[in-house]
Formats: structure tokens, C-alpha cells, sequence
């Protein structure tokens, strides 16, 4: 109960996504289907909800685990840190982000597809890592902590990488753009945060 009451906006989303993942992954699979993001079809079949409604989906169990851990180990003490209302904007910020962000590179192409929160997600990641840079992020299977601004710099540099070789099923466009999006919004709703986090890597 304390948790719903100080991270009311975290709690909700993980429930949001844990439920409606559950249920498309275990209960309903044709409530996945329907629900997929495909940019290329967003006007002509006026599919205009599925770029919010696929971030409550996950394509695998595996898949709802990794973004529903990642989101409960920083959302909920960022949106502490920050309040509920930032912590909101933010996400919708992120979620909208990811999506214009797959939009752009997909549009042209009638069979693809996706779903799941990895941009909301990341969007949230990096946004904690501004307010909080000098945490350290453990990746499985690495067994070291690793500074948190030195992962944030290999991981941009990787997803624009791997977004320009365009292979595999993972949607490192929405990952950028997500990240990116963590970035800006903390620039612009906290300019302060920014300076502190420039200070505490270069001194």
C-alpha cells in the first residue's frame, strides 16, 4: 500500500503492463495481434491507438521480464525523486518519442511490426541516470558494476549502430529514441539535473 501511495504512476504502469502482457501472452494471443504497431498501416487502416496500446505488450515472457524489471528498478525511485506528475510526463514523453521514432524509420515497409515498453522504458532509464549519475547498472552477464554515464554513452553509441545495420527483431530505433527522449526531457523540465550530472563526469 505504501508503494501505490508515494509511486502511484509506477505502480500503475507495471500493473498496466504486467496484466495486459499476461493476458495476450497466456489468455487472449489474438488481443496481441490486434494490438501490434505497424507503421506502415497506421493511416490507411486508421490503426492510430497502436502505437500506445503495443506498449503494454511483450512479444515473450522473456521479454516482459527484462522491461518489467528494468522498469521497476528505476521508475519507482525516480518518480520519487521527481514527483508523479514529471515521472508522467516524462513516460507519455518516451512512449511518444519511441514511437515517432519507429514511425519515421518503418513506415515505408508493409510487414513490419511491433510491440512492447523498451522506449517508454529506456526513456526513464536515462532520465535516472541524469538525476542520479553517479549510480552504477549491473548487465547480466557482466559480473562489475558499471558506472552509470559510462553506460549510458556505450549504449547510445551501440543502438545508433545497430539501428543503422537494420537486422534482427529488436527495435533499436524505439531504444534511441527512447533514450534520447530520457535526456531531453530532463534538459528541459530540469536543467539543474543536467549540470549536476555534466559537473560529476567531467568535473
Amino acid at each position: 500500500m505504501a508503494l501505490i501511495t508515494h509511486t502511484p504512476a509506477a505502480s500503475l504502469l507495471l500493473a498496466a503492463i504486467l496484466l495486459a502482457s499476461l493476458i495476450g501472452l497466456f489468455a487472449a494471443p489474438a488481443m496481441i495481434e490486434r494490438n501490434l504497431f505497424r507503421p506502415y498501416w497506421l493511416v490507411p487502416r486508421r490503426e492510430y491507438a497502436t502505437p500506445i496500446t503495443s506498449a503494454f505488450l511483450h512479444a515473450d515472457p522473456a521479454h516482459l521480464f527484462f522491461n518489467a524489471f528494468t522498469f521497476w528498478a528505476f521508475a519507482f525511485p525516480l518518480e520519487r525523486q521527481i514527483g508523479t506528475a514529471r515521472f508522467l510526463a516524462l513516460y507519455a514523453f518516451g512512449l511518444l518519442a519511441s514511437g515517432l521514432g519507429t514511425y519515421f524509420k518503418h513506415r515505408g515497409e508493409p510487414g513490419y511490426r511491433c510491440l512492447g515498453a523498451s522506449g517508454a522504458i529506456l526513456a526513464v532509464l536515462f532520465a535516472s541516470i541524469v538525476y542520479s549519475p553517479s549510480a552504477s547498472i549491473f548487465i547480466l552477464p557482466i559480473p562489475v558494476p558499471i558506472p552509470a554515464p559510462l553506460f549510458a554513452v556505450a549504449y547510445l553509441a551501440y543502438s545508433y549502430y545497430a539501428a543503422r545495420q537494420a537486422r534482427g527483431k529488436v527495435n533499436h530505433d524505439a531504444h534511441l529514441a527512447g533514450a534520447l527522449a530520457g535526456i531531453a526531457f530532463a534538459a528541459v523540465a530540469d536543467a539543474q539535473a543536467v549540470v549536476r550530472a555534466w559537473q560529476h563526469v567531467f568535473g
